[in-house]
């Protein structure tokens, strides 16, 4: 049998494929007319691949090893007469498959006349190596399991268009090895992360996804209404404010792995729906904040990665724990000789955003035009890992004031890369400074008509009012982790199923 050289089109351009989808579909009609059952039931496993490849490492050529079964997708076929060799693939591992017809018999044999690349095959057999080497399933019974009616990519060129593989993962996903492996790192991570906060004493819960309020950051949210209630809900931008409400009622240490949705644009390193790990401990600050970060990115290193060395886009970036730590005023003079002090005053703001080109949006919003000078003069230059801490009120509504300077707030952002990956304060815990703090975000909102706004969250003010400890908070980007771990360019890369534009139908 042949393979095709064929990417996979869109469904509205598949006159070309008709042939070949056809011709499949004859195959899986010829398999039922034989008594075949083209898409099977369970099928009992004694060995994943990985563990065959395992545990006879070391066989030798002429050594046989004992009967496996295992099971996978047939990614490749080349027959040699009353002979042929196949390469079966699983999650984590491919093996070669040996088909001869004096083992198996005509009848099986010729089962292969209707048996597709792309296809589930059950099979068993006893496990030898070639005189080329291969480690190899010598089949005494193979079973189809699943038949692929759709062609999948040819081999060895794999499914390369960036818009097909994210709108159809699950091709991307068995043709692209490179691809599942990202995945299943990202699944590590978490695991990582995970069992770290549970063996630290911290207690994951689960908070509403949709509120009567969208707060805990300053993002524009989705907006969707409860039919019953006859409410405006607005799905979550952070899980912050019902984790710190966890933090009043007692619970010292608290932690939720969720879904985050922000509307806002799309780039390569932001989508409108991705995953957080945030995370609150009382009788903490932000110092506790960023030790608890240097010791993740230490176990994940050592457990995921196997180097404290990344190679991020071409850029070695050494992640082995201290991390530098720049105060937000330190990094504006180092890197782009502007003074923080004055950039607070909104004729030289103005005059640094016109020398970095910046179109703002609102030019009065002394916040806002603070935020994209940072993003525009240092942030470029922050390939870390390094913590910018220390920042001014103006621009971190939910953090501790400084007792040295009430104009400045314990907070922290980690950058590496020139990302963002962590956020993180000494939390606000007075309620008073609090309501003051809300009060100027609802300003800002009507004057701006700023939809990123912070709203006034009345019950958030009651539950500080019961008293919350003091507290150090901190929210990890999951997906930008992943990027930098499995040195992915673009957040989409990273997020199974991206959020993408529709796509028009002729």
């Amino acid at each position: 049998m042949t393979q095709h050289n064929q990417e996979i089109p869109d469904r509205e351009n598949r006159e070309e494929l008709n042939e070949q989808i056809l011709q499949r579909v004859k195959n899986l009609e010829k398999l039922r007319e034989m008594g075949i059952a083209p898409y099977g039931e369970k099928f009992v496993r004694t060995h994943a691949i990985e563990q065959v490849l395992e545990k006879y490492k070391d066989l030798q050529e002429g050594q046989e090893g004992e009967e496996v079964v295992i099971a996978g997708r047939l990614q490749a076929l080349r027959s040699h007469g009353k002979a042929s060799f196949g390469d079966l693939e699983d999650m984590n591992g491919t093996i070669q498959i040996y088909f001869k017809q004096n083992q198996l018999g005509k009848e099986k044999y010729d089962l292969l006349k209707f048996i597709d690349i792309g296809d589930f095959l059950g099979v068993r057999g006893k496990v030898f190596r070639t005189k080329k080497g291969e480690l190899t399933v010598f089949l005494d019974d193979f079973k189809p399991l699943s038949k692929a009616v759709q062609p999948p990519p040819e081999k060895y060129h794999g499914l390369k268009d960036v818009e097909i593989r994210y709108r159809k993962r699950y091709v991307d996903l068995f043709s692209n090895p490179d691809v599942r492996k990202t995945f299943l790192t990202r699944s590590k991570i978490i695991a990582v992360i995970r069992a770290f906060l549970n063996q630290r004493g911290y207690v994951e819960v689960e908070t509403p996804t949709m509120s009567p309020l969208a707060g805990g950051a300053m993002a524009r949210p989705f907006i969707t209404h409860h039919n019953t209630l006859d409410i405006n809900l607005y799905l979550r931008i952070a899980t912050e404010l019902h984790l710190k409400r966890c933090i009043v009622g007692g619970i010292e240490k608290v932690y939720e792995l969720g879904r985050i949705f922000r509307n806002e644009g799309i780039d390569t390193s932001h989508n409108p729906e991705f995953t957080t790990i945030e995370l609150y401990e009382a009788y903490a600050d932000y110092e506790d904040m960023m030790k608890l970060t240097e010791d993740i990115f230490d176990l994940i290193c050592r457990e995921v990665a196997g180097t404290y060395e990344i190679n991020y886009q071409g850029k070695i970036l050494d992640m082995k724990p201290p991390f530098r730590r720049l105060s937000m005023e330190e990094a504006f003079k180092q890197y782009a000789d502007i003074d923080l002090k004055k950039l607070r005053e909104l004729d030289y703001a103005r005059e640094m955003a016109k020398k970095y080109q910046l179109n703002l949006e609102r030019k009065e919003d002394i916040a806002y035009v603070m935020d994209k000078i940072f993003s525009a003069a240092v942030e470029p230059h922050l390939t870390g890992p390094v913590f910018i801490k220390d920042y001014p009120i103006e621009m971190s509504p939910l953090a501790k004031k400084m007792e040295s300077d009430p104009t400045m707030t314990y907070r922290f952002e980690l950058f590496i890369a020139n990302m963002e990956c962590a956020n993180a304060f000494s939390e606000l815990n007075d309620p008073e400074d609090q309501k003051e703090r809300f009060v100027a975000q609802g300003k800002k909102k009507q004057l701006y008509n700023d939809d990123e706004a912070h709203p006034y969250d009345e019950d958030f003010i009651e539950a500080l009012e019961y008293g919350m400890p003091p507290t150090g908070g901190i929210g990890y980007g999951i997906d930008r982790l992943v990027m930098l771990f499995t040195d992915s360019p673009s957040i989409r890369d990273v997020i199974l199923f991206p959020t993408l534009k529709p796509k028009e139908r002729k």
